[in-house]
């Protein structure tokens, strides 16, 4: 169905409502600008050298963003919030304080930042060290989140990103084929045509009083083409805790099947919620298992951090040791603990020590470290900060509805936080005025690279690509800017 939903009015702007202000700490002013990398610029037209240039125009990617992060500390999001509890968060806008400067679309490209997870999976002849790779993939895709509480820009309708990295060796195309629901498409494939990358998500936000959650809807699919295997899951559940007051945190929870649709091979890898001691925050725990559900290895570690499998055998044994030293040392709930659940604010638990390491284990992935200014850059990764530059000659290539080209989040990344504002609210008209446009003429929305169909492994519904879009022929693209 290509048919555009009802548009949902939002509430829009900068401007903050400090009259609650027992939600809004002290005012704390950006004092300097973060230095720029002098080999590279935000703005087409300038061009440091001349450097032979990849596809979409980029050779040498930056290490920071033109201006930092702007202070969040003296807007009050819960004169907002405090009306929308237990609503869906898609049919409202937070102020841009409360966003990163990079849209959805960009932001599911992060998935891609461990790409060489796939190429090791595609370079494994044991099935099982395949799906061991796959696991690790699909655990470091969310692991860019880490940290990571700015909202991303919601992509308009028709909104497009595209990628090339010829030095990862893959490209990369995403569209919002629907606003409301808001649907995002992706297809991405290896430039040696040795693995098809691509699916839709829906995340449905709620609101619960302390915090947001991010319900994930969509299939992922990952094809190996040499082995001829697929390999689909659905992401874990998020959930940012403290967005009236406190220190924002966010955990990942819930159970992902990733499935082998050649093999009938299943990893079930389990998030675990933090608890009540926070002992689990951020554990990953999960296992493999063949056809006939005998289980072939254990998955453990941390999704902000690492991931290890051994043979079930160890890991059982290595449990009930654990279990037996630690009966121990239980302890009984303190009363700073009883009295924490009443306090307004969910207080981060402390993070336990590192992932233990199980004699035997094999690594199978561990996170890239950021950058060391990253804290004043939204806690981007080297990876993510490196999605919005956009250099010269770049404009010429890229579709006019790439993400690249929006002006709200380009004045937002370049710390002008007014006019970013201003671009929002003018690009949200924009779209509603040509929604009731269509409306009156009777004429549906359609998307241009993908079209709704059947996941030829699941049998579910999703949104699959049309192919075309490297050919560059965006004469019929439509005006979103």
């Amino acid at each position: 169905m290509n048919s555009e939903e009802e548009f949902y009015d939002a509430v829009t702007g900068f401007d903050s409502d400090n009259s609650s202000g027992d939600f809004s700490e002290a005012n704390h002013k950006v004092a300097e600008m973060l230095d720029l990398d002098p080999h590279q610029s935000n703005r087409s037209g300038e061009h440091n050298g001349e450097t032979e240039i990849q596809e979409n125009g980029i050779k040498k990617h930056r290490t920071s963003l033109p201006a930092p992060m702007f202070s969040r500390s003296d807007f009050s999001v819960w004169s907002i919030l405090k009306k929308c509890i237990g609503l869906e968060l898609s049919k409202i806008t937070m102020p841009i304080v409360f966003n990163e400067p990079l849209s959805f679309l960009q932001r599911i490209t992060e998935y891609m930042e461990h790409i060489y997870l796939i190429n090791k999976a595609c370079s494994h002849a044991d099935p099982l060290e395949r799906m061991q790779a796959v696991a690790a993939f699909a655990v470091s895709a969310v692991a860019s989140q880490w940290e990571r509480t700015g909202k991303p820009f919601n992509p308009l309708l028709g909104e497009t990103y595209e990628l090339t990295r010829e030095d990862l060796g893959f490209r990369f195309i995403s569209e919002q084929v629907s606003h409301h629901p808001p649907i995002s498409a992706f297809y991405s494939e290896g430039l040696n045509k040795d693995f098809v990358f691509h699916g839709s998500i829906y995340p449905k936000l709620k609101f619960w009083g302390k915090s947001i959650e991010a319900e994930p809807r969509g299939t992922i699919t990952l094809e190996l083409l040499k082995h001829n295997e697929a390999y689909t899951w659905t992401n874990p559940t998020c959930c940012v805790h403290n967005v009236i007051i406190g220190k924002l945190w966010l955990e990942q929870y819930g159970t992902v099947e990733i499935v082998n649709h050649s093999t009938g091979d299943k990893c079930v890898l389990n998030f675990k919620p933090c608890g009540l001691f926070g002992k689990e925050l951020h554990r990953v725990e999960g296992y493999i298992q063949d056809k006939n559900r005998k289980k072939l290895c254990v998955i453990y570690g941390k999704w902000t951090e690492c991931l290890w499998c051994t043979d079930p055998t160890t890991y059982e044994t290595y449990k009930k040791n654990e279990k037996r030293g630690g009966e121990q040392k239980k302890l009984k709930p303190s009363e700073d603990v009883i009295k924490s659940e009443n306090d307004e604010a969910d207080d981060m638990p402390e993070v336990q020590d590192t992932v233990q390491f199980i004699p035997g284990s094999k690594l199978l992935w561990r996170i890239n470290c950021r950058p060391p200014n990253s804290s004043q850059m939204y806690n981007f990764t080297s990876f993510a900060v490196s999605l919005n530059e956009l250099e010269k000659g770049m404009e010429a290539i890229l579709a006019p509805t790439d993400c690249r080209l929006r002006p709200d989040i380009r004045n937002m990344e370049n710390g002008n936080m007014d006019v970013a504002s201003k671009e929002k609210e003018r690009l949200e008209e924009k779209q509603r005025a040509a929604r009731k446009e269509r409306a009156k003429d009777e004429v549906e929305w359609h998307t241009r690279w993908f079209h709704q169909g059947t996941n030829p492994y699941t049998g579910t519904s999703d949104w699959l690509y049309s192919g075309g879009y490297f050919d560059r022929n965006f004469s019929d693209c439509p005006d979103i800017y």
